[in-house]
């Protein structure tokens, strides 16, 4: 197992060649994420042509090929020599992998912390959960490598849950293992209805489920470890395409996802070479795979009877393969041409045939390549007849000549991390192998056991195994019974190297809560579990349903592609008709706009000339105020809305990220509330909670507090949203594990609050002992403790005695007693409005405690003691249970509600509870003097240093009152004083004498003056 970097050896150019004008440009252009190289197609295919254009004039006059005794190791020794030579081809390096070595360093060793002097305990009370997500579940090569890998897991402690978006016959298989299978029903519209929370870890085996692969892109499921498997060069291929037609946005969504991924997994080292534009640093390969037995098997069952006259081989040639690596070196060719000069003087001995009939087909490059006329040359210098020597690209179908090959050949003699799987296939047929004993080869294949092995650099030795396993134009019994046990091992090549790579890859990365046991090492594995692939999970099934993956996937990628130019297309507009008749509809809007302006003007014109009553001052202010109080209401509210308003209850759900939509209710008994501004839900009634508590705007309040940053937002200044004698709180993964309230019980719930049958209680519907972190039932406290690395119980001391003010060793917790009932969990109940605010009293100043003895430590680090690991969330889980704590010791009533029949049960009843609550801490006396204690602290001495509990809410104490009553009265004298003095200065004010006195004429005169004479 490794990463892309590591792999192949390092073959660079030799510095004495390197010209120092383009030295520069070249580093420049091979730089990259991912191995420092970005490979540029047309480039390359320019170079790999001078390349052959060089190795042909070399070969040409190649002086040693003239000579038919040529010593074999001056080619090995020439080779050496220009080993440097740079042929204007670009280079691949690989560097070793630094994907896992990043999660090695993160997990630092937390047993113990240097802040605080506690222990860091697991207690192992469940296994870690793993999702494995596949696009369908037909028999392939993906399927057979995650069943036998999925067993091994299993059987190392790892539960699993499979996913996909099409059944098939795999189903059985996994069936079989006892692993739950889930057909999931969703495209690019359809939500999801998963809570993938519940897993540690996500394997997606296949990029046709793109659309489960956005879930993992949106809150909150976006930091989950998620492990993408790439096993074919389908999208490679397409993006290629993409960036000749400028379908650049296709191209970014993909690199979103792949960037994604926490690792994404190749199934060997040249995989990644392909798919480079895509990395962004957590590539990783893990050698072993199926596909080349499972590719083998096909071709025997679909074209078992395969003539030669379709392949241009006669029924009586012996036919020699020569294979070779899967990378394209610039070495390759001499190593053809030692190999073909080591097998010559070998034509004639070859079963007393006429050399005419012996065939040599070498397996190297693509179809596009001019390897082949390269091969021709070399052939004939060496003395083959002609079409003796033929080159096949590998993406032709090799496999239908490879299965008519008498004897393969590896030819290459290049180090590599894994097996070649075209060795693999060649096994598979039946066929006798010969290979140079490289690492990885020797490490599979027994010399004279299910192979042949000869030194790298002995042609001599070479020689002498063909003259053993051919005798008269036929191989030899040797051969035959070699090829037979080759045909049965090849079968399980890579399954070990599969198996601790998967293993190891999780034992990484995954970050294990302190509640889930730590799986057993992959070397304490059966070797049952590693040396063989499932086969006899899948039967006869595989080989009559397998489809090659590639194809398949290039289909998905053109309906994807269809599918995104249509949604293009749509976002761009309307064409044609459509334009036209849009543009009429906006003539027609302009019109009635410029009709009512002109109508409006009018009215004002007029209004103007009429006698308007004027009111006071006062009447102007008080009608300006209650314009202002209304302002907000002149939106047309939703029938939920009005519904609400005559309601009992109203049941908030807090969420963050359009992940949790699938799973929020549409109905006026429930409202959402937003824990961030982004993700909210288009056209809903949601409450902004950062808009009403700022402080969830800070990224690390609004993980640490979760919930309670809900609860906190709705109680500041409660009276302007929550207008029901009730309130309630359901969280999101209680409808995503199907633990919300049903039709039946919210009726029950109601009804039971409308007849004030049980008072002042606090209703719930989630069970401690029901919870699936607690499948031992333990106790409150214990309970508490194995979700918090053990360290619960001491939190809560430590809060307590700061929240109190206690000096002394505080050694005594609330008693929370196991009578027999059961706990809240998952933050889902419902209780008296006036009791909530009484809870998010106490709630703040317990926060503001947490808070003041963990902040430093785990902002700087994102290390606390409550977690084994690294975790943004702390001591939410300390939260979570602490509505019990405070409901059992303020006398609170407690009921069970069945979310599904309704049925409510009492639980830890009161008579029961005398003696042991804390009625004295916990009391409302008690809780609001300390608040306004704290209250007074912050609006009297205005403390600089760092404190949370005035962000969490409102600050009022008895002196707020006094100064807002103090306030008002120097504004009402000050308003006095402003009126007595302008009074005065009317008073003071002189006034200018008259100038004259107007005398009123006679009635008559007037008339006189207004008749007018007719003559």
């Amino acid at each position: 197992m490794g990463s892309l970097e590591s792999g192949i050896p390092s073959v660079t150019r030799d510095p004495s060649l390197r010209s120092p004008s383009i030295s520069l440009a070249i580093r420049r252009r091979l730089r990259s994420k991912f191995s420092h190289f970005r490979l540029d197609y047309l480039q390359w295919l320019c170079s790999v042509a001078v390349f052959l254009s060089f190795v042909i004039s070399f070969t040409l006059f190649l002086p040693g090929l003239k000579d038919a005794n040529i010593n074999p190791r001056y080619l090995f020794s020439l080779r050496d020599k220009i080993a440097g030579l740079y042929f204007a081809e670009h280079t691949l390096r690989f560097e070793p992998s630094n994907v896992l070595l990043r999660f090695q360093r993160e997990a630092v060793d937390l047993k113990h912390l240097s802040a605080f002097n506690v222990t860091l305990r697991r207690f192992s009370h469940r296994k870690p959960q793993l999702a494995l997500v596949f696009a369908d579940l037909l028999p392939d090569q993906q399927q057979l490598l995650m069943v036998s890998v999925g067993a091994a897991l299993c059987e190392i402690g790892y539960d699993i849950q499979v996913y996909s978006l099409e059944d098939g016959p795999a189903r059985d298989a996994w069936k079989k293992m006892g692993v739950t299978v889930s057909i999931v029903q969703s495209n690019y519209t359809t939500p999801i209805g998963i809570d993938w929370l519940n897993f540690n870890g996500i394997f997606v085996n296949s990029l046709e489920a793109k659309s489960i692969l956005y879930c993992f892109m949106q809150e909150p499921f976006k930091y989950l470890p998620l492990f993408l498997i790439v096993d074919n060069t389908a999208l490679a291929i397409r993006a290629k395409e993409y960036n000749s037609t400028g379908q650049t946005e296709l191209l970014n969504i993909w690199k979103k996802i792949f960037n994604r991924a926490t690792a994404v997994i190749f199934p060997n080292y040249a995989l990644p070479i392909s798919f480079s534009a895509f990395d962004s640093g957590n590539f990783l390969a893990v050698s072993g795979s199926p596909a080349a037995a499972l590719d083998a098997d096909s071709v025997l069952s679909l074209s078992g009877r395969q003539s030669y006259e379709e392949i241009s081989l006669g029924s009586g040639d012996f036919v020699i393969g020569i294979v070779c690596s899967q990378f394209f070196y610039k070495g390759l060719w001499l190593e053809h041409a030692l190999l073909l000069k080591a097998i010559k003087p070998l034509l004639a001995d070859l079963g007393e045939v006429s050399a005419s009939h012996v065939r040599i087909l070498i397996f190297c490059g693509t179809s596009s390549s001019k390897y082949s006329v390269a091969l021709e040359a070399i052939a004939q210098k060496l003395g083959y007849p002609i079409g003796t020597v033929e080159h096949k690209a590998v993406d032709d179908d090799a496999n239908r000549f490879l299965r008519l090959a008498d004897l393969v050949i590896y030819g290459s003699f290049l180090e590599e991390k894994t097996f070649p799987e075209i060795l693999i296939k060649a096994m598979c047929f039946g066929k006798p192998v010969m290979a140079p004993n490289l690492s990885m080869i020797s490490k599979y294949v027994d010399d004279r056991m299910n192979g042949f092995l000869f030194p790298k650099g002995n042609l001599k030795a070479l020689r002498e195994i063909i003259k053993q396993l051919v005798w008269k134009g036929k191989l030899s019994a040797l051969a035959h019974e070699v090829a037979l046990r080759a045909k049965v091992t090849a079968r399980n090549f890579g399954a070990s190297e599969a198996v601790e790579g998967y293993a190891q890859i999780l034992e990484t990365i995954l970050r294990l809560p302190s509640e889930v046991s730590t799986p057993k090492s992959v070397g304490d594995l059966s070797p049952e579990f590693k040396k063989h692939w499932k086969w006899d999970f899948f039967g006869a099934v595989v080989t009559p349903v397998y489809q090659n993956r590639t194809l398949r996937s290039l289909s998905f990628l053109g309906n994807d592609e269809e599918l995104w130019n249509q949604t293009l297309r749509g976002s761009l507009g309307k064409t044609g008709a459509e334009e036209l008749f849009v543009y009429s509809i906006w003539e027609e809007q302009k019109s009635i706009e410029l009709t009512a302006a002109r109508k409006k003007r009018e009215d004002e014109e007029l209004k103007d000339r009429t006698e308007q009553s004027h009111g006071t001052w006062e009447d102007v202010y008080r009608s300006a105020k209650k314009a202002d109080r209304t302002k907000n209401d002149l939106r047309e509210r939703d029938e939920r809305e009005l519904e609400r308003t005559g309601q009992p209850l109203c049941i908030y759900e807090p969420f963050l990220g359009e992940g949790t939509w699938p799973f929020l209710h549409v109905n006026s008994l429930y409202r959402g509330i937003g824990l961030s501004t982004k993700g909210r839900r288009p056209g809903g009634d949601d409450i902004d909670g950062p808009s009403r508590l700022p402080i969830l705007n800070n990224p690390y309040y609004r993980d640490i507090l979760g919930d309670f940053g809900a609860y906190f937002s709705i109680s500041n200044r409660i009276d302007r949203i929550h207008k029901n004698a009730w309130i309630g709180f359901q969280s999101w993964r209680a409808t995503a594990n199907k633990a919300c309230l049903s039709a039946v019980a919210e009726t029950a719930l109601i009804s039971s609050i409308q007849s004030k049958k049980h008072g002042d209680a606090l209703y719930f519907w989630i069970r401690m002992d029901k919870d699936h972190r607690n499948p031992l039932q333990q106790d409150f406290w214990s309970f508490c403790d194995s979700i918090n690395a053990g360290n619960c119980k001491f939190a809560f001391l430590e809060a307590l005695k700061r929240m109190y003010g206690f000096n002394f060793d505080l050694s005594d917790l609330p008693p929370m007693p196991s009578d027999g009932d059961t706990w809240s969990v998952m933050q889902s109940w419902a209780l008296p409005t006036k009791s909530f605010l009484e809870f998010t009293m106490f709630s703040r100043m317990f926060v503001d405690a947490l808070d003041e003895q963990m902040y430093e430590e785990h902002h700087q680090t994102g290390h606390c003691y409550m977690s084994l690991s690294q975790d943004k969330h702390c001591y939410s889980r300390v939260l979570e249970l602490l509505v019990n704590v405070w409901a059992y010791h303020s006398a609170r009533r407690m009921f069970y509600v069945d979310p599904l029949t309704g049925l409510m049960q009492e639980q830890h009843r009161l008579h029961n509870r005398k003696g042991r609550m804390w009625i004295k801490w916990f009391s409302y006396v008690t809780l609001k003097s300390m608040d306004e204690d704290y209250a007074e602290e912050f609006d009297s001495d205005h403390p600089r240093r760092r404190w949370l509990w005035p962000s969490t809410g409102e600050i009022f104490w008895q002196g707020v009152l006094e100064r807002e009553r103090s306030q008002r009265h120097k504004q009402k004298e000050r308003r006095k004083q402003l009126s007595k003095e302008k009074i005065e200065r009317i008073k003071r004010r002189q006034h200018q004498k008259a100038l004259g006195k107007y005398i009123k004429p006679p009635l008559e005169e007037l008339d006189n003056s207004n008749t007018t004479t007719v003559q």
